[in-house]
Parts: structure tokens; C-alpha cells; sequence
């Protein structure tokens, strides 16, 4: 019985090398040119043009011209989470690259998915905030308690900003690497946003790592203990 979408095109798209490559790099939150996408991706201009026109074709990117330029970016966090769920069971079955990056333990530790924290510190928060009663799990999905909104309130969160959106507020998310849970949503951008604007994080400007500085590091357990 064949019944529901077919994922049969999507699953073709997602599964080539280079775009699968382009989406990978797009995980990062930050809109690239397609110059930048073919050297990532190791294509010539002409080929990740042609690339970048199917993977918009189909929803999976957006692009916004600025001046000479196109950039391009993941169209939602929808796509962000279907990646980051592929990366898991990926991880999970072996497929691991055959060269690791000398980023990979970075990647590990923190890193952005998307547009939100991931990796070992990102588990780390949502885990120790479920465990102080922040979040509770209703017919909706999960959302924040009142004692949820009283502790990102007390780092300076912008809660109404963070809800104020079309997107979903507050939703888990399976990390690849540590195969649990990280904090996904407006509010998982929001959170990511002030670790940057405290000093304790900043994003690579050439990969997906986070660098928490030890004070900062000190900082986000002390908060969520």
C-alpha cells in the first residue's frame, strides 16, 4: 500500500554528493554564495548552479540577492531537523567520513545546528534545565514552565521576542553525536544569541564549532546546576 508524501525525490536530492555537502555546510545557520558552496562542495561553478536551482526548486533552500550577490540558506528548521536527524542515524550506522577533520572533537563539544546549540554542551543544557523542571511535555508538545521562564529570564532572554514568531517556540531535537536530545526552537536560537552577547560562546566563521571560553564554559554549567 503506498500511502502518504513520496520521499523518494526529496531522498534523491538530499543523497547526492554535492548537495549533500552544500546542506551540510548550510547547517551552520549562515548564508553562503554559490563561489563559496563550489569550493565547499569541490564543483565547479556551472555544476552547483545547477545544484543550488534544484535543491530551491524544492524547497530545501531559500536564496535572497544582495547586490551582485545570491545567497543561500536553508529554507527552515524543518530541514535543519530532518538533516540533523539523517546525521544521527548515519552516525549511529557507521557512515562516518573515511578522513575526520581536525574540527571533529570541536564539533563534538559544541557546535550550532542551525540555528541553535547542539553537541555535548548543548545536551548537557537541555538535559540539566528538563531536570530542574524548565520544560514539561503537554497534548501541544514540550514548552517552558514558569520555573523555565523565571532561569532564561535571569540571563537576560528576550522571552516575549523568542515567541513571538510563526516557528515553534520550544522542541527537542536528536543530536548526532551524543544520540540524545538538544533544545530546538525560537528558544534555542534566543538561548544561543545571549551565550554570544555574554561573551561566553562565538560561532566559527568557517564551520559549524562554537568555542565556549572556560570562564564561559564555567558560566553555562553554573547556570543550569
Amino acid at each position: 500500500m503506498k500511502d502518504g508524501p513520496n520521499i523518494i525525490g526529496i531522498a534523491a536530492l538530499i543523497g547526492e554528493h554535492a548537495r549533500a555537502e552544500v546542506l551540510t555546510a548550510l547547517m551552520s545557520g549562515m548564508a553562503l554564495t554559490a563561489t563559496e558552496l563550489a569550493e565547499i562542495a569541490g564543483v565547479t561553478k556551472q555544476t552547483i548552479s545547477a545544484h543550488l536551482a534544484k535543491l530551491v526548486d524544492a524547497g530545501l533552500l531559500a536564496v535572497q540577492a544582495q547586490g551582485r550577490h545570491r545567497y543561500f540558506r536553508l529554507a527552515d528548521d524543518d530541514v535543519a531537523q530532518l538533516l540533523e536527524s539523517l546525521m544521527s542515524v548515519a552516525f549511529r550506522t557507521g557512515a562516518v567520513r573515511l578522513r575526520s577533520s581536525p574540527r571533529e572533537p570541536a564539533l563534538r563539544k559544541a557546535r550550532v545546528c542551525y540555528d541553535h546549540l547542539a553537541g555535548e554542551l548543548g545536551v548537557l543544557m537541555y538535559e540539566r534545565l528538563l531536570a530542574r523542571g524548565a520544560f514539561a511535555m503537554d497534548a501541544a508538545g514540550l514548552r517552558l514552565t514558569g520555573a523555565g521562564s523565571a532561569m532564561v529570564g535571569a540571563i537576560g532572554v528576550d522571552l516575549a521576542a523568542a515567541a513571538g514568531t510563526r516557528r515553534a517556540f520550544c522542541r527537542t531535537c536528536l543530536d548526532w553525536s551524543e544520540r540524545r536530545h538538544h533544545l530546538a526552537g525560537t528558544l534555542g536560537d534566543a538561548l544561543l544569541a545571549r551565550f554570544e552577547e555574554l561573551g561566553w560562546a562565538r560561532r566559527s566563521l568557517d564551520s559549524r564549532v562554537v568555542a565556549f571560553s572556560d570562564a564561559g564554559e564555567q558560566a553555562l554549567r553554573a547556570w543550569v546546576d
